[in-house]
């Protein structure tokens, strides 16, 4: 049981992947062990989308940046089949270490600790880069896209997506809700959607010297067997949100999760949660 739409979007419309409210994007170890249990299934969903926005293919050599434990390049890994390379990268070790362990047997993959916005890599590096949830947490987001076109083959695609709204976020609506309790934690709510609209992601592609910019929306209502499948990696202090609650007391603890309940009318059996995402690609 599933629903899914495709938004087309018109021009006059107006760091490690899933972060922002642990310590700028440095996650603890167990943020990273149940990342997988919160995302492994929205990953999956969306990654198609973003590699095809990329244009990504057979034997190309592709750069995942903000990979988290590697399951969107995991995903590219499939795209380019044994004759491709995918690289791997994460400014956390954490995140970067879980993904070496995803990775680890795949012998045209490998994994390395990268800062978005200074890369290491040499210039003209690779086929195509992706950004899964990660350009957003960037403290200057041109200069990542700079660092991106700068790696790129001429002729090559970077694809990035992006949370659009709150309301159609898998889980940064508990992230606002911790907000109310820990208000230092609001302005990092607020920067998980600064790049949400469409014109704010063509003019920073613009500026970063794209050509061929596209951007489209995809929509998906994932349908959980319960609450608590849904919930539980987030109590147990997987992701940011997980990390975000583990700061809070057990009283404030179990307000939250009421609430959470509440807003996704919790009956005892399955449950629904929207997710969507903005696209948005351009050509070296």
């Amino acid at each position: 049981m599933t629903r899914m739409e495709v938004l087309p979007e018109y021009s006059e419309r107006r760091y490690g992947a899933e972060a922002g409210m642990a310590d700028e994007l440095t996650f603890r170890d167990e943020a990273a062990a149940e990342y997988d249990r919160a995302f492994a299934h929205v990953t999956a969903y969306f990654m198609p989308f973003l590699l095809r926005a990329a244009h990504v293919a057979s034997g190309m050599d592709v750069l995942d940046i903000a990979t988290g434990t590697g399951l969107s390049a995991e995903a590219a890994l499939a795209a380019v089949g044994p004759k491709g390379h995918v690289t791997a990268a994460d400014v956390s070790p954490a995140m970067a270490g879980k993904a070496r362990e995803r990775l680890g047997k795949a012998p045209n993959a490998s994994v390395s600790v990268e800062d978005g916005q200074a890369l290491s890599f040499s210039d003209e590096s690779f086929d195509a880069v992706l950004c899964n949830l990660g350009l957003m947490f960037f403290t200057d987001p041109v200069r990542g896209l700079s660092e991106f076109r700068r790696v790129l083959r001429p002729g090559g695609r970077v694809a990035v997506s992006v949370n659009t709204v709150v309301e159609r976020s898998y889980n940064h609506q508990i992230n606002v809700m911790i907000a109310r309790y820990v208000p230092s934690l609001a302005e990092a709510v607020t920067r998980t959607f600064a790049l949400g609209e469409a014109s704010r992601l063509q003019s920073l592609f613009s500026e970063a010297g794209f050509a061929d910019i596209e951007t489209h929306t995809v929509r998906h209502t994932f349908v959980l067997p319960s609450f608590d499948v849904y919930y539980g990696p987030f109590e147990r202090g997987g992701a940011s949100t997980g990390q975000a609650l583990a700061t809070l007391p057990e009283e404030i603890r179990r307000a939250v999760r009421e609430e959470v309940r509440r807003d996704l009318a919790d009956t005892g059996g399955p449950i629904e949660a929207e997710a969507e995402y903005r696209i948005a690609s351009g050509r070296r």
